[in-house]
């Protein structure tokens, strides 16, 4: 049986973990198909993370996110550390596949058994990220990835999610594109840990920088409590790509030596066990629709017989017994 066809979960992620890309593949078209091996996939990624540094990217389209992760990319490389990229495209209309195909933008990686670079649909799903990316996220790092950097579909103001998966969010800004006042508009100012002012070689740039330090000068922080750094780059040139680093190690030692590391973690892994708890209770929903309980009570309420929030409650009383009986 081939990889490519294989869904023995223990024979897949033994073959991620010694550098098979296409186990790695495998692996997560498993999580974005939903696949009912899930369980399973993620109890035997389980003992493999929990350590690797996930390193969020966003920003609005036209700032250089791609450019900027291929760079990144290549100081880690230089580093020694094996790095896997999770790129969050919009979705095709035809077909639900990522439209952009952020590999073709990092060609300079495209034969590097260390480097595994995964463009995914967002498939309609809001705040700059797939549904699936936290669990495609672990799949890397259970390969072996570490770091594990996500690039987010560039949404826009809507673009805050990142924030509840990475370690560090890096925020990339342009000159000339109004981003000061956009990143107090939308909210980025509150995720962002590390500002990045891209072509900062363009005009501009010099007031891009002093109105993203300005806003964070009007922020309220505890002590002791991180201050965004704002770094300058010009990612095209590969100029300034050390300094984006060093100001990620400088906020990985700050998560540590606080404690914060450890309460985001804690914090990412609440979401992704709600996450999927509601998936589930959605499927079981949804197997109620098909049936005649939930078309019954809706017309008891719709008669003006029941209130809805007695019938939420008989509802949910269907739910609870199914998940009894099962």
């Amino acid at each position: 049986m081939t990889v490519r066809r294989s869904r023995d979960v223990s024979s897949l992620v033994e073959s991620a973990r010694d550098g098979d890309p296409r186990a790695v593949a495998r692996l997560i078209t498993l999580v974005e198909d939903g696949d009912e091996v899930l369980p399973r996939l993620a109890a035997a990624l389980a003992p493999h993370t929990g350590d690797a540094r996930v390193i969020g990217l966003t920003g609005a389209p036209g700032v250089g996110k791609s450019t900027t992760t291929n760079e990144l990319v290549r100081a880690f490389r230089k580093a020694g550390r094996r790095v896997g990229v999770l790129a969050v495209d919009p979705s095709s209309p035809f077909t639900g596949g990522a439209i952009l195909g952020d590999r073709v933008r990092m060609q300079d990686h495209a034969t590097d058994p260390g480097v595994y670079i995964r463009s995914m649909s967002s498939r309609g799903h809001l705040g700059g990220l797939s549904a699936a990316t936290p669990q495609a996220a672990r799949v890397l790092e259970g390969a072996g990835c570490d770091p594990v950097v996500v690039e987010t579909v560039g949404v826009g103001q809507a673009e805050v999610e990142i924030a509840g998966l990475a370690d560090t969010t890096l925020v990339l800004l342009a000159p000339g594109m109004g981003d000061a006042i956009q990143a107090a508009k939308a909210g980025v100012l509150e995720i962002a840990d590390i500002f990045v002012v891209n072509k900062a070689d363009r005009d501009g740039a010099d007031a891009t920088y002093r109105d993203i330090q300005g806003m964070i000068g009007l922020g309220e922080r505890a002590p002791g409590q991180w201050r965004p750094r704002v770094v300058r780059c010009v990612a095209a040139r590969a100029e300034g790509i050390d300094d984006v680093v060093a100001a990620i190690d400088e906020h990985r030692e700050h998560l540590e030596r606080s404690g914060e590391l450890r309460r985001r973690r804690e914090r990412r892994a609440a979401a992704e066990v709600e996450a999927i708890a509601l998936g589930t209770l959605r499927a079981r929903m949804k197997d109620l629709r098909s049936g005649t309980e939930l078309h019954s009570l809706a017309t008891e309420v719709a008669h003006g017989r029941l209130d809805p929030y007695a019938a939420a409650a008989a509802l949910l009383a269907q739910l609870d017994a199914g998940g009894r009986s099962g």
